[in-house]
């Protein structure tokens, strides 16, 4: 049955008179003798009896009354359930390297004033996956850094980070105000997996594969390799400032591309309550996220995020690499 001819039903039934519950629903007469008609059509008897001061119920329609209204108040029982379940729904969040938590605070400020019932849980990715788990659909979207294979997801590039060199203390190096990233070939370097995405394995191993080194899966491991084995290697200038500790210098380079921060989601997932997310991150980045930078950094090395476009301004899946 349907629930628009049961309102018309039931607004008829309490009102005793076509005209008043036409009135009532703010609809015109006609419309409403026709969802009449059509619901006695469906259940092939008569709810209404015309009477000089209106319309009576039937038997039939008696009998249907109770139901009716019962019908209506699941419905909208139904209703406001599932508009409850989607307010406080919970979005998955995947970060790669710290790529964008700096700017949390302004988007969690953001989404609190538009978006109250949000909730949004933080998932770390290891470093061998520059997808932040959104291929294996652990997340809903993901802050991530460029370049990696981005087949089959939608980017928006949110800004840059410089890199750092991680050095033990006492390398000589590590005094260096900067160094060229030239200046780490041959050395020992911490290492990526096998079966890492390519790309993503050669940004950050600068080209140079072939040094040895130990294998890490996360930003600490790299640290600790640095630390217990004085290997060097590549780092966000962000990351590098958050797990800063004794022992490890970190030194701004020349000659190599900045980490590209961006914003990755599924091109086959459309979600309106992922994208008042992007936005939210989106925004805070647009107006005054300054980044991070190493704490021996000058002003000039800071990591600038520059905006480069409004939510709903999407490239196509793949385009920004």
């Amino acid at each position: 049955m349907d629930l628009r001819a049961l309102r018309c039903f039931v607004a008829v039934a309490e009102e005793g008179h076509f005209g008043r519950a036409a009135v009532r629903l703010h609809l015109a007469q006609p419309p409403l003798s026709r969802r009449i008609r059509d619901l006695e059509a469906d259940l092939a008897c008569r709810l209404f009896e015309r009477i000089p001061t209106g319309a009576r119920l039937t038997r039939a329609g008696e009998v249907l009354l109770p139901e009716a209204r019962d019908l209506l108040a699941r419905a909208e029982r139904a209703r406001e359930l599932v508009r409850a379940a989607e307010s406080v729904r919970e979005i998955r969040l995947g970060t790669v390297a710290g790529a964008g938590l700096d700017v949390g605070p302004a988007a969690l400020a953001i989404l609190r004033s538009t978006r109250p019932g949000l909730r949004v849980r933080l998932h770390e990715a290891p470093m061998t996956d520059p997808t932040g788990g959104l291929r294996e659909r652990r997340v809903d979207l993901a802050l991530t850094r460029l370049p990696f294979d981005t087949s089959g997801l939608t980017i928006s590039q949110l800004g840059t980070e410089l890199l750092v060199a991680a050095l033990p203390a006492g390398d000589a190096l590590a005094a260096r105000p900067r160094l060229h990233v030239s200046e780490l070939a041959g050395r020992p370097r911490f290492r990526l997996p096998a079966g890492t995405d390519e790309r993503w394995r050669t940004y950050w191993l600068a080209g140079d594969e072939d040094t040895p080194g130990p294998v890490v899966t996360s930003a600490e491991e790299c640290l600790h390799a640095v630390l217990w084995d004085g290997v060097t290697g590549l780092l966000p200038a962000g990351a590098a400032r958050r797990h800063a500790r004794p022992g490890i210098a970190f030194v701004p380079v020349d000659g190599h591309p900045p980490s590209r921060v961006v914003l990755a989601r599924r091109a086959d997932a459309p979600d309106p309550l992922v994208d008042a997310v992007a936005a939210a991150l989106v925004d805070a980045h647009a107006t005054g996220a300054d980044g991070s930078a190493d704490a021996d950094a000058t002003s000039a090395d800071r990591t600038a995020f520059t905006h480069v476009g409004r939510p709903g301004e999407r490239p196509a899946a793949g385009a920004a690499r």
